[in-house]
């Protein structure tokens, strides 16, 4: 990807056009060993293939002629996504639980043998969960916390060994906006998230320059795990989220906001003082 990026995209710094490197916020440069916008026959692992934005994520790498391995906890789902795509994109496949950490590096293994290798690992499952059941039961904040947390750490380990000792490739992982600041919805969800945002910067920082690591945070999209919601303008389509998810990999962004709006929403959100936040009803009510 050269060039400025388009303004719904996730806010990045100009990529320089003679070596392709990416200006960071703290004005040092990187550049991944591979980047995968400049290649066919990308192999890449989608963990969470079954949510609605990892399958519009994998529809667009088939149209750049990319080979997948897709993750997916739902086994019907999983079928129709692979029967959708081309036999030739998808070389493999695996039904299961995330939640199951002990068998997570197990699970990349299989995915980077079936490929042959791996460029780009994806990692987009996630879980909401009840707030309000959180507060009262262990067992709902031990729920949200595994599903957007803990599996998520646990894949993070062997991918982050597999590229550091491959001494290129990405990781991109989704997390959210709600981890920015703790709001009374849905703080056990953001406190997860949270967590894995600070955990993905020291990993981004122990693998650069040579690997790309990429948080995307996302904020409310219109997909089956916020069909309950109440809708706002704010609320995001799904084949536009992958759009930016692919532009912030292929950008070689650390940090992206998707959309791209998000940024400064959420910059004046994390600046107010709590008693102002507190007496705003519309960020911090129920």
């Amino acid at each position: 990807m050269r060039g400025r990026m388009r303004r719904r995209s996730p806010s990045v710094n100009a990529l320089d056009p003679p070596t392709g490197c990416i200006k960071d916020t703290g004005g040092r440069t990187c550049r991944p060993a591979h980047s995968p916008g400049l290649t066919n026959m990308e192999s890449v692992l989608i963990l969470g293939a079954t949510s609605a934005i990892a399958a519009d994520v994998a529809r667009l790498y088939q149209r750049r002629g990319a080979r997948l391995f897709l993750v997916g906890r739902n086994h019907d789902k999983l079928r129709a996504l692979r029967t959708e795509l081309s036999p030739n994109t998808v070389v493999g496949h695996a039904t299961a639980d995330l939640t199951r950490c002990d068998e997570s590096q197990a699970l990349v293994a299989r995915a980077i043998q079936a490929l042959g290798g791996l460029d780009t690992a994806i990692i987009a499952h996630g879980l909401i969960g009840d707030q309000l059941q959180s507060e009262r039961d262990f067992a709902e904040a031990d729920r949200i916390l595994a599903v957007n947390l803990t599996s998520v750490i646990s894949l993070l380990i062997p991918l982050a060994n597999h590229f550091e000792q491959q001494g290129s490739g990405h990781i991109a992982v989704l997390s959210s906006v709600a981890g920015e600041r703790g709001r009374p919805r849905n703080y056990t969800y953001g406190a997860a998230k949270g967590g894995l945002t600070i955990y993905l910067q020291g990993v981004r920082s122990r693998l650069w320059p040579a690997v790309g690591v990429h948080t995307l945070k996302l904020g409310p999209v219109h997909t089956p795990m916020t069909a309950d919601h109440p809708k706002n303008r704010l609320f995001a389509h799904s084949p536009e989220v992958a759009r930016d998810i692919l532009a912030a990999i292929d950008g070689g962004v650390g940090e992206a906001y998707v959309p791209w709006f998000w940024k400064p929403i959420m910059g004046t959100v994390e600046r107010l003082p709590e008693p102002i936040f507190q007496r705003l009803g519309f960020l911090s009510g129920r």
